[in-house]
């Protein structure tokens, strides 16, 4: 005659099952210490590094500091910002020419991106498709993102030069158009000729984040559609799209906090062009060539803050996603 487990104590049973959950809460406990103590150095650096300089530009940007001199700084709250005096609003807040540089930031950044996506897409679609010399054409579409962004826009600024420019000696050989155009220095064109510039330099990222994404989709959904005679067009909306739009958005998210925050390529190309200012270029006049170190802080701030609210807004866009995903 054997004992069933049904008959053994209530207590017996339950001692196994608490000694398992005690171990179990001692190694989480162990691997969070382990965690804590390999991100610990990180972290200590990158407050250093990241966290001094942010809290520098914070307390800077409540102060009058010049550059010329920085020891006679002067406490004036948020005078940089926005202020009434005499019937009238200064500080940046009330600068028409902030406002221009915001605007600009917020059309090239939607502009650039949403073209870098549409061509970027494109072009992964393209290399993953099998043809004779693949790896030597995936190669090639990575030189413009290899090369750096100041000598790209350097290379580009002197072919869209109006004078001696390729660009306009093409189209005008071609019969496009009859006089040489000033792409860089018209307020017509400057801001399509950097934007045509960054989404040349950035297509081979997104296509590569997005190359990798179709890599890993499986066969069988395209082997089904395949037999059952599926337009390839409905089944790249249909089946292609839905399954690479994490790795898409990876990519959307990481080029707008880049474009947010753009300088190099405006700055080589148009300078300090009010038709074109970002507002890096613009907190970069204030504090170098106005040394105005104040109120430049002020616009850097502001920038940052532009920049983690969007970063905000994607990871709360980003987890209702989820969470409609999960209960669907």
């Amino acid at each position: 005659m054997t004992t069933s487990h049904s008959s053994a104590p209530v207590g017996a049973r339950t001692a196994p099952l608490t000694a398992r959950r005690s171990r179990g809460t001692k190694v989480r406990r162990q691997r969070v210490k382990a965690a804590w103590l390999f991100l610990t150095p990180m972290l200590v650096a990158l407050a250093l590094v990241a966290g001094w300089p942010l809290f520098r530009t914070f307390f800077l940007s409540f102060t009058d500091a010049s550059l010329s001199d920085l020891g006679t700084a002067n406490f004036i709250g948020f005078e940089n910002y926005l202020v009434h005096d005499n019937g009238r609003w200064f500080g940046i807040m009330a600068d028409p020419v902030w406002w221009q540089s915001v605007w600009n930031t917020v059309y090239f950044s939607v502009v650039s991106v949403s073209l870098e996506v549409v061509f970027g897409v494109i072009v992964a679609l393209i290399l993953n498709a099998e043809f004779k010399g693949r790896t030597i054409v995936r190669a090639a579409v990575l030189i413009p993102w290899a090369i750096p962004t100041i000598v790209s826009a350097q290379m580009w600024a002197w072919m869209l030069n109006d004078q001696f420019g390729i660009i306009n000696h093409m189209l005008m050989g071609i019969g496009v158009i009859d006089d040489p155009i000033a792409w860089t220095a018209s307020a017509t064109y400057s801001m399509w000729a950097v934007i045509m510039v960054d989404v040349w330099k950035t297509i081979p990222f997104v296509a590569l984040l997005v190359l990798a994404a179709l890599q890993m989709l499986p066969k069988d959904c395209y082997e089904a559609a395949e037999v059952d005679g599926i337009h390839p067009v409905r089944v790249f909306f249909k089946v292609t799209l839905p399954l690479i739009t994490p790795a898409l958005m990876v990519a959307v998210i990481f080029r707008l906090l880049d474009a947010l925050r753009v300088f190099d390529v405006i700055y080589v190309l148009t300078s300090n062009s009010t038709s074109t200012m970002s507002m890096s270029v613009y907190a970069r006049q204030q504090l170098v060539e106005f040394q105005d170190v104040g109120y430049g802080s002020a616009a850097s701030t502001l920038l940052f803050l532009i920049i983690a609210l969007a970063t905000v807004a994607y990871l709360y866009v980003g987890r209702k996603q989820l969470q409609l995903g999960g209960d669907a």
